[in-house]
C-alpha cells in the first residue's frame, strides 16, 4: 500500500493522496511508496504520456529537461517506482482509466478525474533531486535534472530491471 494513500475506515482510497502523509514524506525525505528514508541523491517517479513524451524529446535532442509546473505526485526509491509502475493499473497500461475522481479537481489534479486515460507512453524517471512546497491544502513537487529515463508502453517492460534492482539491494 503506498505510504501516501488515504484510508476511509478499513478501505484504501486509491487515486487520492493523503495530505498529511504526503507532507511528512516530503519533509522527511521518505519514499511515497514504502515510507522509508530516501538517501541524498536521485529520486524516481512515474510519469504519464505527456511528460514522458516531453522528456524523451528533450533527451533525444540533447537538451536538458525541466518541468516548472508542480505536481502532486511524490517521489520514491527506484525499486518502489518500478514496482508501482507495474502494480498500479493506471500506471501500468496505456488504456487504463482512473476509477476514482479527485475530491476537488483543479489544474494540478484534472488528470486524475474519473475516466481519464493514462495515454500512450509512461515512464519511470530518475531525477537528481526534488523541491517541494507544503501549502494549506496541497503538497507540491518539482523535479530537477533527469538522470534516468525508462519509458514503457506496458510497465511489465520493467520487470527485469526491478529484479536486478532488488538483487543489488539484497544482503550478500
Amino acid at each position: 500500500m503506498p505510504a501516501i494513500t488515504p484510508w476511509e475506515g478499513e478501505e484504501p482510497q486509491f487515486a487520492l493522496t493523503d495530505y498529511g502523509r504526503s507532507a511528512d514524506c516530503a519533509r522527511q525525505r521518505l519514499c511515497s511508496v514504502c515510507n522509508t528514508l530516501m538517501p541524498r541523491g536521485p529520486v524516481w517517479r512515474v510519469v504519464g504520456a505527456a511528460e514522458s513524451a516531453a522528456i524523451g524529446e528533450a533527451l533525444a535532442a540533447g537538451r536538458p529537461y525541466r518541468n516548472l509546473a508542480p505536481t502532486l505526485e511524490a517521489p520514491g526509491h527506484r525499486a518502489c517506482m518500478l514496482y508501482a509502475s507495474m502494480v498500479c493499473p493506471y500506471l501500468a497500461r496505456p488504456n487504463a482509466r482512473r476509477g476514482l475522481s479527485a475530491e476537488q479537481p483543479d489544474d494540478l489534479t484534472a488528470h486524475v478525474v474519473r475516466g481519464a486515460v493514462r495515454g500512450a507512453l509512461g515512464a519511470v524517471v530518475g531525477f537528481g533531486d526534488y523541491e517541494f512546497a507544503v501549502t494549506g491544502s496541497q503538497v507540491l513537487f518539482r523535479f530537477l535534472d533527469v538522470v534516468e529515463f525508462l519509458p514503457h508502453d506496458t510497465a511489465d517492460t520493467h520487470l527485469a530491471e526491478l529484479r536486478a534492482e532488488l538483487a543489488r539491494r539484497e544482503p550478500q
